[in-house]
């Protein structure tokens, strides 16, 4: 069967009127970011702020004519409200308000955030810049706490520039029963990306609505149950995608990955800020590139510095969890979709993460302990 043309899911997409404008959806302007690969189809349905979710019927309606099409074997359609350039609102607030919360105790947390079904924690591996070699650490975080045998899945959050697909050598496509997604299982591990649904070298041109809407989607609209720990490889930086999982997901905590340059540094602090302005605690900062090991000599070479995320964390009063060394032998088996953890287990190098896996599972371990108190009745 072939697959369907834009041309085809357009003409579906025209057979949806628009409640309030009276037009048909397409020429009212409200399909954004339409992508198409194969028979797996992704777009978002943009609406006013003030219709926000009472828009739900015409985005399933919408799914369901696309759905119908011949040909096509999954539709990924989110909802985001828009507001024009020129309409005046408040920027909405980096921490809850507390009326928001009036009867909770403790820490207030972020208004709508909700766990999602069958996950016992999530946590979040962040960068204040790119290039530090984030994903990197993320997956094969993910890897080592799947060796001490917890059930661990992995979100790429990074809608602009997805890395999962190719650090996991994932081509294939996520299945759906016309609910929810599947997500792709490769080395044990559970696997979403908006990689996995769009051609590797297509731009996803969306606002910033959009991309909290897909991630959003890609939380509660997958099938992760049951898992014991969800990783989430963040955007970098310290925007609407960070600010979308902080305010809307219970992390359990998030982990900052840094190389030891001045400049990296300075970002990562800002990142740290962050997470705490949202009130995410923070497990601690992972230096990446710590240093160049020679694969000749073994001769060491600290290239970007060292030492200068231990000293941020201590300064910053976070744990130190740990170096990453700048060898070859990561750089090649990411590039190859076969990350170092699967392919070299016992290696140096994995050892590395391994070491920052049993760290990180010992903190979510603990936190659970604390927020589970034995109740003992005299």
């Amino acid at each position: 069967m072939a697959a369907p043309t834009e041309a085809d899911i357009i003409k579906s997409l025209q057979t949806i009127r628009d409640p309030v404008s009276g037009k048909n959806i397409v020429e009212a302007g409200l399909i954004e970011g339409l992508a198409l690969r194969g028979g797996h189809v992704s777009f978002a349905v943009e609406v006013a702020p003030e219709r926000g979710p009472a828009s739900e019927p015409l985005r399933k309606a919408c799914e369901d004519a696309v759905s119908r099409l011949p040909g096509v074997l999954s539709v990924t359609a989110v909802l985001t409200a828009h507001r024009e350039r020129n309409a005046r609102s408040p920027r909405p607030a980096a921490r809850p308000h507390a009326h928001d919360h009036a009867h909770s105790h403790g820490p207030a947390e972020p208004s709508g955030a909700k766990g999602v079904a069958g996950v016992g924690s999530i946590i979040a591996v962040a960068s204040g810049k790119g290039g530090v070699g984030k994903s990197t650490v993320a997956v094969n975080l993910a890897l080592g706490l799947a060796a001490l045998g917890l059930k661990t899945g992995l979100l790429d959050a990074d809608i602009y520039g997805p890395s999962v697909p190719r650090l996991l050598d994932i081509k294939d496509k996520p299945r759906s029963d016309g609910k929810k997604l599947s997500p792709i299982e490769k080395f044990g591990l559970k696997a979403m990306s908006i990689g996995f649904l769009v051609d590797e070298d297509k731009p996803m041109i969306w606002r910033g609505p959009m991309v909290q809407s897909a991630i959003t989607q890609m939380l509660g609209d997958v099938e992760w149950a049951p898992l014991d720990v969800l990783v989430v490889d963040m955007p970098p930086g310290t925007g609407d995608a960070q600010l979308t999982l902080a305010q809307r997901v219970p992390l359990k905590g998030a982990i900052i990955v840094s190389t030891p340059q001045d400049l990296a540094l300075i970002d990562a602090r800002k990142g740290l800020a962050m997470f705490r302005k949202t009130e995410v605690p923070v497990l601690g900062i992972v230096e990446n590139m710590s240093l160049f090991i020679c694969p000749n000599c073994g001769h060491e070479t600290h290239i970007f510095g060292h030492g200068g995320a231990r000293e941020t964390a201590a300064r910053l009063g976070v744990d130190f969890l740990g170096e990453i060394p700048l060898v070859q032998a990561i750089r090649e088996t990411s590039d190859a979709g076969t990350p170092i953890v699967a392919q070299a287990p016992n290696g140096p190098e994995a050892r590395a993460f391994l070491a920052l896996a049993q760290k990180v599972a010992e903190k979510l371990s603990a936190r659970a302990e604390r927020s589970a108190p034995k109740i003992v009745i005299e």
